[in-house]
C-alpha cells in the first residue's frame, strides 16, 4: 500500500511538471481568479415584497437618522461639557462613535438599494462592508467590557479611582481596542479573499454577513470555519466573560454596602451600562441561536436589525434619558447654542 502510495505521488508530481499540464493548471487558476474579481453578489434584504419596500426605507431611514442624531449628541455633550471629561464619559462618547459607525456601514447601502431597485453589491463593496461591519462589532464588544471595568473599580475600589483609571490608562484602553479590532477585521476579510465565487450569488441578508458569504464561496471553507469559530470564542466570550466577572465584584462590594441610599446611588451608576450590555449581548446571541435553531436566513437577518440597528439606536436614550449629567450638559449646549446665534442675529442687524 505504501509503495502504490508513493507511485500515484511520484505521477502526479510528473504530470504537474508536464508543460501542457503545467498551463491547463495555471488557466483554471486565473479562470477562478476572473470569476471571484467579476462577482457581483445579490443583496436580498429583509423582504421581497414590493409593497413593503417603502415602508422599509421609511422605517430604516427614520431609525438611521435617529441612531447618528442621538449618538451625535452624546459627543457634544461629553466634548463640550468640562465636568464630564471623566472616564466614563470619555468612554460613552467613544461607544457613540463606534455606534455611528456601526449603522452606517450597512443601512446607507441597504437604503440605496431600496431605492434605485437594485440589489446588487459588487466583490469589492462586499469586502470593505464586511471590514468596517467586523471592526466595529469587534470595537463595541471591547469599549462595553472596558466600561464594565471602569464600573468595577469606582465601585470596588473608590479611593484608588483616579489613580488607576489615568487618561493615560483610558487612552491605551480604547487604542489597543482599535488595533485588535482592525487585525481582526483585516484577517476575517483575508480570509474570504482566498476564497473562489461565482457569479451571481444570493445572500439571504441585507448586508454582508462574513458567515452567509463564507457559506456561498466555491471552494473549501473548513479552514474559515474554524477561523471564525476560534475568532469568536476568543473575542467574543473572553470580553463577555471579563463584564462578568466585573459585576459579579460589583454586585458582592454593592451588597455589603449597610444603607439602602447607598445601594441605590452605587447601583444606579451601573444600570445604564447593564442595560445596554444586555441589550447588545442578549439579542446577539439571541440572533445567532434562533438561526442555529431555525436555519432560517430570512429569519436570521429579520433578526439581525436588533443588534445592528435598535440597540445603536437605543443606546443614546438609555444614557441620557437616567443620567442628569447628560441632559445638564445638553441642555447648557444648546443654551450656549441658542446665545451665539442671537449674538450673531444682532450683528447682522
Amino acid at each position: 500500500m505504501l509503495h502504490s502510495f508513493l507511485l500515484f505521488c511520484v505521477r502526479q508530481s510528473c504530470s504537474l511538471h508536464h508543460p501542457s499540464t503545467r498551463n491547463q493548471f495555471h488557466l483554471q487558476l486565473m479562470a477562478a481568479g476572473n470569476l471571484t474579481r467579476e462577482t457581483k453578489f445579490v443583496l436580498l434584504g429583509l423582504s421581497e415584497a414590493p409593497e413593503l419596500q417603502l415602508i422599509l426605507f421609511g422605517l430604516f431611514l427614520f431609525m438611521y437618522l435617529i441612531t447618528v442624531l442621538g449618538n451625535l449628541l452624546i459627543i457634544l455633550a461629553v466634548s463640550s461639557d468640562s465636568h464630564l471629561h471623566t472616564p466614563m464619559y470619555f468612554f460613552l462618547s467613544n461607544l457613540s462613535l463606534v455606534d455611528i459607525g456601526f449603522t452606517s456601514t450597512t443601512i446607507p447601502k441597504m437604503l440605496l438599494n431600496i431605492q434605485t431597485q437594485s440589489k446588487a453589491i459588487t466583490y469589492e463593496g462586499c469586502i470593505t462592508q464586511m471590514y468596517f461591519f467586523i471592526l466595529f462589532v469587534g470595537l463595541d464588544n471591547f469599549l462595553l467590557t472596558i466600561m464594565a471595568y471602569d464600573r468595577f473599580v469606582a465601585i470596588c475600589h473608590p479611593l484608588h479611582y483616579t489613580v488607576i483609571m489615568n487618561p493615560g490608562l483610558c487612552g491605551r484602553m480604547v487604542l489597543v481596542s482599535w488595533i485588535i479590532s482592525a487585525l481582526n477585521s483585516l484577517l476575517q476579510c483575508l480570509m474570504v479573499l482566498r476564497l473562489s465565487f461565482c457569479p451571481g450569488l444570493e445572500i439571504p441578508h441585507f448586508f454582508c454577513e462574513v458567515n452567509q458569504v463564507t457559506q456561498l464561496a466555491c471552494s473549501d471553507t473548513f479552514l474559515n470555519n474554524m477561523v471564525i469559530y476560534f475568532v469568536t470564542v476568543l473575542l467574543g466570550c473572553g470580553p463577555l466573560a471579563g463584564i462578568l466577572y466585573s459585576y459579579s465584584k460589583i454586585v458582592s462590594s454593592i451588597w455589603a454596602i449597610q444603607s439602602a441610599q447607598g445601594k441605590y446611588k452605587a447601583f444606579s451608576t451601573c444600570a445604564s451600562h447593564l442595560s445596554v450590555v444586555s441589550l447588545f449581548y442578549g439579542t446577539s446571541l439571541g440572533v445567532y441561536l434562533s438561526s442555529a435553531g431555525t436555519h432560517s436566513s430570512h429569519s436570521t437577518a429579520t433578526a439581525s436589525v436588533m443588534y445592528t440597528v435598535v440597540t445603536p439606536m437605543l443606546n443614546p436614550f438609555i444614557y441620557s434619558l437616567r443620567n442628569r449629567d447628560i441632559k445638564g450638559a445638553l441642555k447648557r449646549f444648546f443654551g450656549m447654542s441658542g446665545k451665539i446665534g442671537t449674538i450673531i442675529l444682532n450683528q447682522k442687524m
